[in-house]
């Protein structure tokens, strides 16, 4: 059997689609299906149901799935401890970041990465939570933050910490805006139940840190009021700086816009309005050591970015 026709097979597998694959794999689609057509006649199996939509796994292709993640992960495996015998840890990881945290986490931790893992090969993608979490059950993503990450028997969570949402307007004029104003230098607390009447301007579900407030204020009988649904932490901010309505964020996402001057944070509560962010990983696919490496890794950039984290005792 050969083994880039095995690596092949099991990313359209994941992927869905070979469109989709020769994309990820960066090959031509038609070498890509000859390929995978040409395991498939070794093995005397049709392992995948081509149709309009994609490719599926039959019975056969759902079984050679399964070992054959594993073959490619003792191969990997196989690779990284002769690379240790150099002294080196090698191999590609994948990393999910939301939009949020991406600005500030990718540079210290591409640049960490680099420096602790000069023979691996780094892979950073901003998205949702959500597909995020897709991303890792089919095998296009190695290791995530995930806000508000529902535990799954296929999935690894280590919570990491607990964000602090806070009510953004526009710096000028926000005290008018506010119900209850409060000081500039220490702003009162806005109680929850107010932040219901507030215009805010919020991204589209599935996103986490909607679905969050929506589920703290419901649990109040209370709906917020949207003035407008728009996906992408920047163009939100845009938005709120000029006064065309509020939003619901972290502190960390509003330093990171390149210009938190421009607007006055409020804390919501007591209690504080809390999000949690997790490591997350597949728990389908043992992880590599290159990926505990890049583990440890991030652990430690988001301690130095986004303050104290959780001991990994917190996590079991």
């Amino acid at each position: 059997m050969d083994l880039k026709q095995l690596g092949y097979f099991v990313r359209v597998a994941e992927l869905g689609s070979f469109t989709k694959a020769a994309a990820a794999l960066n090959v031509a689609q038609p070498a890509l299906s000859r390929q995978v057509r040409l395991l498939e006649v070794e093995l005397r199996q049709n392992l995948l149901l081509r149709n309009g939509r994609g490719a599926v796994p039959t019975e056969a292709g759902q079984l050679l799935l399964e070992h054959g993640r594993g073959i490619l992960h003792q191969v990997e495996r196989a690779r990284e401890e002769l690379g240790l015998v150099r002294g080196t840890l090698a191999g590609r990881v994948a990393i999910g970041l939301p939009p949020s945290l991406a600005r500030l986490v990718a540079v210290p931790l591409t640049r960490s990465f680099r420096q602790q893992l000069p023979q691996a090969r780094l892979s950073i993608t901003e998205g949702l939570s959500v597909s995020m979490q897709d991303a890792l059950l089919n095998g296009r993503l190695d290791l995530a933050l995930l806000y508000n990450a529902q535990p799954l028997p296929e999935l690894d969570l280590q919570p990491l910490l607990d964000e602090e949402l806070l009510l953004v307007q526009a710096r000028s004029g926000a005290a008018a805006q506010a119900p209850g104003s409060a000081t500039a230098q220490r702003p009162a607390p806005l109680p929850l139940a107010e932040l219901a009447q507030l215009p805010l301007l919020i991204p589209t579900r599935p996103n986490a840190l909607r679905m969050h407030v929506e589920l703290e204020l419901a649990k109040l009988g209370l709906r917020p009021r949207i003035a407008l649904e728009i996906d992408g932490v920047p163009a939100i901010l845009d938005l709120v700086a000029e006064g065309l309505g509020c939003a619901v964020l972290s502190r960390h996402a509003v330093a990171a816009s390149g210009r938190p001057a421009a607007f006055a944070v409020r804390p919501i509560g007591p209690p504080a309005l809390l999000i949690q962010v997790a490591l997350a990983s597949s728990a389908q696919r043992p992880t590599t050591l290159t990926q505990r490496a890049a583990r440890d890794l991030i652990r430690q950039v988001c301690a130095q970015t986004l303050g104290p984290i959780k001991p990994l005792a917190a996590a079991a």
